[in-house]
């Protein structure tokens, strides 16, 4: 559908076409030099899972202007550390105005380092978990977002993924937002046809090899 991709297609002023989001100058260089590249550290995949639960219900923006701030507060997003957080630091949290102060959201990347620890046991990392997960091509989008966007919200991966998490007692990482973190993980390649980036990420993926136990 290249008049629907022409719609989201954003040229700056510095020649470079885009994915129509990438404007700001902060999310120009996450769109540019991270989004869509694939990851296999266990560590930043768990923090995007974090992240994304910590956006819930605002800017993606919101939350890259305080990603320094999250990563200390949250020992580097290294789990084996944050499952031993306390009482003590999540109240440490709360008051930490670098960071979204929502117990709930606080509580839950407590909960999900536990259940990171879990997965790892079993699957021996958890980027062999995420990376079984890669869809073998592009999915038709679920819902009536397919009529008038050429990038879904929503795919039958991402639900499946987000299911699972839930009954391995994850949370807040709904399938909208499994997506999110799919796209960003490299796990599919939704920068727009006509985008510069498109290709340069898509030889990235090809070249990348999806970590095993």
């Amino acid at each position: 559908m290249p008049d629907l991709n022409q719609q989201y297609l954003h040229t700056t002023e510095d020649g470079i076409t885009r994915c129509w989001w990438g404007n700001d100058l902060d999310m120009r260089s996450y769109h540019d030099e991270e989004w869509g590249r694939p990851v296999a550290d266990d560590f930043q995949l768990f923090e995007k899972i974090c992240l994304e639960g910590f956006q819930s219900g605002l800017s993606w923006l919101t939350i890259l202007r305080k990603r320094e701030n999250f990563r200390e507060a949250f020992a580097g997003f290294d789990f084996n550390k944050i499952a031993g957080f306390d009482d003590d630091n999540v109240a440490r949290l709360l008051q930490n105005s670098g960071i979204i102060r929502h117990r709930g959201k606080i509580e839950a990347t407590i909960n999900n380092a536990r259940r990171a620890l879990e997965v790892v046991d079993e699957f021996g990392n958890l980027a062999a978990y995420i990376w079984r997960r890669e869809p073998d091509s592009a999915e038709p989008h679920i819902g009536k977002e397919e009529y008038s966007h050429p990038i879904p919200s929503i795919t039958k991966t991402s639900q499946s993924l987000s299911k699972d998490l839930k009954n391995r007692g994850w949370k807040f990482f709904g399938p909208t937002t499994a997506y999110a973190f799919m796209q960003a993980m490299g796990l599919v390649n939704d920068h727009i046809d006509g985008c510069t980036f498109r290709k340069k990420v898509e030889a990235m993926r090809s070249e990348f090899k999806p970590p095993s136990k």
